[in-house]
């Protein structure tokens, strides 16, 4: 693969920067789309973009810093290239509390628009990890499997040696995980439950990855590497959303039906 896509002059098109670029607007289209159908505003969108992008941005930088403590005490001026070294888990967490600063700012549902945004963060990527494929980044394992891929040209993985395409595995996983979270979507209307089900299944699909992972230089604690770890978290994280969320709508109802029988009684 080949992350220089294309050079005019000094202006290069980047494979990774493209496909981020490419994610972020499939994201914010998709997440319009489906706001003008469920009737939430979507001119709303354009400052949850905002703010959780760059909330993102900085939740990814800043637990990339953390897991790379060690390396930055060695060499500190790791801390002064902003351009590389990003966390996804940093970035999801940074951006839905980028999402619901600004929901909580604006009077808006938080949970209902986080139910609308997450499937297309999972779309979006699905992109991010073509342009990791491009780049070479977040490269797989060695293997002597017929189902591998082979960099010449990467500044990340090692070239000319047969690796496990993680970077096909967990796009196909991201693109499978929208879908399958715009679906239950249409099916259940139950708030919070889109949400529970993104951060369990996205959890989940990063545990079983990282056994095929090469980069682990990212870090580890104990047996698991630090994304393992921290899935974990998230899994039971998304486990307590999705009964909370069952929950809340089955006492909501209960509560409804009751006031119903109370006030037939009363008449």
């Amino acid at each position: 693969m080949k992350n220089d896509l294309l050079t005019i002059g000094s202006f290069t098109i980047h494979g990774y920067g493209l496909m981020i670029g490419i994610g972020i607007l499939a994201a914010y289209g998709t997440a319009v789309y489906r706001a003008r159908r469920k009737g939430l505003d979507a001119d709303a969108l354009d400052g949850i973009a905002v703010w959780g992008v760059v909330a993102g941005l900085l939740g990814a930088k800043l637990l990339y810093y953390i897991t790379s403590i060690p390396y930055i005490l060695e060499d500190p001026s790791i801390l002064l290239n902003v351009a590389d070294g990003f966390v996804v888990y940093g970035g999801i967490i940074g951006g839905i509390f980028g999402g619901y600063c600004y929901t909580k700012r604006r009077k808006l549902n938080f949970v209902k628009y986080v139910d609308l945004v997450l499937p297309s963060v999972a779309l979006a990527q699905g992109f991010g990890r073509i342009g990791c494929l491009l780049a070479g980044c977040c490269y797989g394992r060695e293997t002597e499997s017929a189902f591998h891929i082979i960099f010449r040209e990467s500044q990340f993985a090692p070239n000319n040696v047969a690796l496990i395409p993680t970077q096909i595995l967990s796009s196909a996983l991201n693109f499978a995980h929208f879908a399958v979270l715009v679906l239950v979507d249409r099916k259940v209307k139950k708030d919070g439950v889109v949400a529970s089900l993104y951060l369990i299944f996205y959890s989940v699909g990063r545990f079983i990855l990282e056994f095929f992972r090469g980069d682990l230089v990212r870090g580890s604690v104990g047996a698991l590497s630090t994304s393992q770890f921290i899935s974990l978290f998230i899994f039971a994280i998304g486990l307590f959303c999705l009964i909370w969320s069952l929950k809340k709508e089955d006492v909501q109802k209960g509560n409804l039906q009751e006031n119903d029988v109370q006030s037939h009684s009363a008449e």
